[in-house]
């Protein structure tokens, strides 16, 4: 290890230092821009994945394969909260640690972090493929729904990339915490580029199905891993991945599952709120949709929602990870008149981009469900776009509510930050779901979104508001 023991001169003079450096000397609105363009457009890119798939699958399948992908979300989520575990934990402490200038154990954190996304993408795989049908069983599809064996069909090859979907997805925290938001930006370029090609090709001119949407997703993440992997392979990264050097330490563990922890319970408990969503979609579908195929037909709705919510959320979620190693790195040099300016710089973002969607939801429902399902039934018709606009009606503060969580990671307080975000997914949403559907059907559990919501945003604007006190006082002379 003493080829990683640089001096400060040395540091200097290496423009492969200077990278993560300039995190607290350039001026912070360049920063947040040259961050989180690259990461709004990479996870924008990373959301076609799975909504370039279900347009795909609407148009060249059915709306019931179009459920069919919906039962299988939950457990797709369930592989990226792990992944943002391992990836954006070690992208925190790596930030962290490159501002207080320890290199080596910054360099330490990015090896840990690539077992232990293999180890845990394999363990993923072989307990899906094993349990697979116990697993379906679960997934809250009403009995004899269509929809549930598109799902078994889809979910079994997807088991196959879950390596490759660890690895692209975690390492580009990784690569962006290191000052290289633009590789990070390629990588996602490359595998959703990829994808958008192969999910025609394989629906329509070999008619493979939902099959093919799955084989299209598997090779494109693993195009996405090859190019991120040889970055931090190379020279040109501030750390490099070095697998002869690598050695486990429990206690670097714990620091990278602390750090990712609040984000890992946000997308592990939206898996399960996305299984409760199925299971209320098949209850209550077939009895206010007045069909017999109402539940698919609820399932499929939702499913588009939730597509184009993806799409609205997915650029607040890139600003987070853009603005991440600037607060990261700041805090850690104690500027905190730069933590400041940055967080509100990008609240002020978050929220332009969210009052945007809003206004496109609110207008145009009917056009934005006519993507997924062009010639879908009048049932789907009337029903998605109702459901759009009620559970995205406080769409325009959502941004702030985002953002102002992730802080609370930064400043070392991320219990604040789990509970915020799971008030907003879980700790309201969940029983507002289970009352409202109870009191009045399939529309009671659609409202229940926009009630989680105002709660959330009620407790985020307080304690933020004492948080941001705390840093101008910290940031005075």
């Amino acid at each position: 290890m003493s080829n990683l023991k640089l001096n400060t001169s040395a540091e200097t003079a290496n423009p492969r230092i200077n990278a993560a450096d300039r995190l607290g000397t350039e001026p912070v609105g360049k920063l947040l821009l040259q961050f989180s363009v690259p990461a709004i457009t990479g996870m924008v890119v990373n959301a076609l994945y799975n909504v370039v798939d279900r347009i795909f699958v609407g148009r060249g399948v059915n709306e019931t394969a179009l459920g069919g992908l919906a039962l299988v979300m939950p457990l797709m989520t369930i592989t990226m909260a792990f992944a943002m575990l391992f990836g954006m934990g070690s992208a925190n402490m790596i930030s962290m640690r490159l501002g207080q200038q320890r290199k080596q154990e910054a360099e330490n954190a990015l090896n840990h972090c690539f077992w232990l996304l293999i180890i845990t993408g394999l363990l993923i795989m072989g307990t899906g493929l094993v349990l697979m049908k116990p697993i379906l069983s679960l997934l809250g599809a009403p009995e004899g729904s269509g929809a549930l064996e598109y799902a078994g069909r889809y979910y079994r090859i997807i088991l196959f990339g879950s390596v490759f979907w660890m690895l692209s997805f975690g390492f580009s925290h990784c690569t962006r915490a290191q000052g290289f938001p633009r590789i990070t930006m390629f990588s996602m370029f490359i595998g959703a580029g990829l994808n958008t090609i192969l999910d025609p090709l394989f629906i329509f001119f070999f008619q493979w199905g939902v099959e093919g949407a799955a084989w299209a997703t598997i090779i494109s993440q693993c195009a996405a891993t090859l190019w991120i992997l040889s970055f931090n392979l190379s020279k040109k990264a501030v750390i490099r991945l070095r697998l002869k050097t690598f050695k486990p330490a429990l206690r670097i563990i714990r620091e990278i599952m602390a750090f990712g922890s609040s984000q890992f319970l946000l997308q592990f408990v939206m898996s399960g709120v996305q299984l409760l969503y199925n299971i209320s979609m098949g209850w209550y579908g077939a009895v206010s949709l007045g069909v017999a195929n109402g539940g698919d037909i609820a399932l499929s709705g939702m499913n588009i929602v939730s597509s184009v919510s993806m799409f609205i959320l997915m650029p607040i979620f890139g600003i987070n990870q853009g603005v991440q190693p600037i607060l990261g790195y700041n805090y850690g040099a104690k500027r905190f008149d730069r933590v400041l300016s940055a967080y509100l710089r990008a609240v002020v973002a978050a929220t332009a981009i969210c009052t945007g969607g809003f206004i496109l939801v609110q207008l145009i429902p009917h056009a934005l469900v006519s993507l997924f399902a062009p010639e879908g039934s009048p049932e789907l018709l009337h029903f998605t776009p109702f459901a759009m606009r009620i559970v995205l009606l406080l769409l325009p503060l959502t941004g702030f509510q985002i953002v102002s969580a992730n802080v609370f990671v930064v400043t070392g307080r991320p219990k604040m930050s789990i509970l915020l975000s799971m008030l907003r997914q879980c700790i309201v949403l969940i029983p507002c779901m289970l009352l409202f559907g109870k009191l009045w059907g399939l529309s009671g559990v659609i409202a229940s979104a926009p009630v989680a919501d105002g709660f959330a945003l009620v407790l985020t604007g307080v304690m933020i508001f004492f948080e941001m006190k705390k840093l101008r006082a910290s940031s005075s002379p």
